[in-house]
């Protein structure tokens, strides 16, 4: 077994890619992306005879009212194809060191792991890690829900398993003169943006700094590992949503749409799009990303789980977030004081605050 922690990007990346579970918050990039938001990316990868059989990338932060750290592992680790029981074993105590170097509190993960998941949870118990509460200042980092499809029928098929009324309203997108294209340089970033914030105002929920996502541009977009689709109507941009790629993988990250135009449905044409653009580069996955757990007329989002429940994807429940302990005390300091500091601070996400 070997080592490599820090830089070697493209071996890094090429593995997250070639994994069984290929995920772009595992990237070298997106750890790049958070250290402007207060993250420090650390990155471990695990060789055996010069191929790759495990990876992770952690994002640590220091809370300012511990003088510790936390580690975060967003939807990792990264477990090859190739990693047997003793590289998995050597993998986690590297991990271990890494964390206790670092003074971490906790490890916490949200793998890209399907419920129910009987032997995966046994193996992490094994391991020493713990289920985590919702309600321990890092509850609900990754949505626990969200709607996948699979995109290797044909175009036609993938019509034909959508709900009679999302197929009529991307048609009807069409019809009425709605086109979509993917945006041609980082200018028109900024359209995004501001389509972004009047739709934050309109539902109700925080968007980032510009600045963040020209970093986004310049980390995914540029390299061609995410792109912008943009909307238009009658020469007016009036939608538009980013999509990222990873391995044989695609996601639907943003959304954002004007208050002018609704009627002429471009939210369903740009969704189309989308898997298009993931389907041309070979991808057999395309995850909508968040939705709550039932379509209840009750529930706020309910209007988002029927939204893309229509495109014909299958509702997916991931296994529940992981922590794995690194001083007992510690921990149980952060479990009964963070609640109290976020409530304090106003600092406690919302719902739809699904990727920080």
């Amino acid at each position: 077994m070997h080592l490599i922690e820090g830089q070697d990007i493209d071996l890094y990346n090429s593995f997250v890619n070639s994994s069984l579970r290929p995920h772009f918050l595992q990237s070298y990039e997106w750890g790049e992306l958070k250290r402007g938001t207060g993250w420090k990316p650390l990155r471990l990868l695990v060789t055996k005879d010069g191929t790759p059989v495990a990876a992770i990338s952690l994002l640590k932060r220091k809370p300012p009212i511990f003088g510790r750290s936390i580690l975060y592992a967003p939807r990792g680790p990264v477990i090859g194809k190739e990693c047997d029981q003793a590289g998995e074993d050597y993998f986690w105590q590297e991990v271990i060191k890494l964390g206790k170097k670092h003074r971490a509190i906790l490890l916490k993960i949200d793998p890209d792991i399907p419920s129910p998941d009987e032997a995966a949870l046994k193996r992490l118990k094994m391991i020493g890690f713990r289920p985590s509460g919702d309600e321990a200042g890092f509850g609900g980092v990754q949505p626990r829900y969200v709607f996948r499809m699979d995109i290797t029928p044909n175009e036609e098929d993938l019509l034909a398993g959508m709900a009679s009324k999302t197929r009529y309203n991307l048609r009807l997108a069409a019809r009425r003169g709605v086109k979509v294209r993917m945006a041609e340089n980082k200018d028109e970033l900024r359209t995004f943006y501001d389509i972004l914030t009047e739709t934050a105002e309109r539902d109700g929920f925080l968007v980032r700094d510009f600045s963040y996502f020209e970093a986004m541009w310049d980390l995914f977009v540029a390299q061609g590992t995410a792109r912008l689709f943009l909307a238009e109507y009658e020469g007016e941009i009036i939608a538009a949503t980013l999509a990222f790629c990873c391995g044989n993988r695609a996601w639907y990250l943003y959304g954002a749409s004007s208050n002018r135009r609704r009627n002429v449905m471009p939210n369903y044409l740009l969704q189309w799009e989308m898997i298009r653009w993931a389907k041309s580069l070979q991808c057999s996955v395309y995850d909508m990303r968040g939705v709550p757990a039932t379509d209840d007329p009750e529930e706020a989002l309910a209007g988002l789980y029927r939204f893309k429940k229509g495109f014909g994807g299958e509702f997916t429940e991931f296994i529940p977030e992981h922590d794995l302990v690194l001083s007992s005390i510690w921990y149980f300091i952060w479990e009964k004081l963070v609640p109290i500091y976020l409530k304090l601070t106003h600092r406690k996400k919302s719902q739809r605050d699904e990727i920080d």
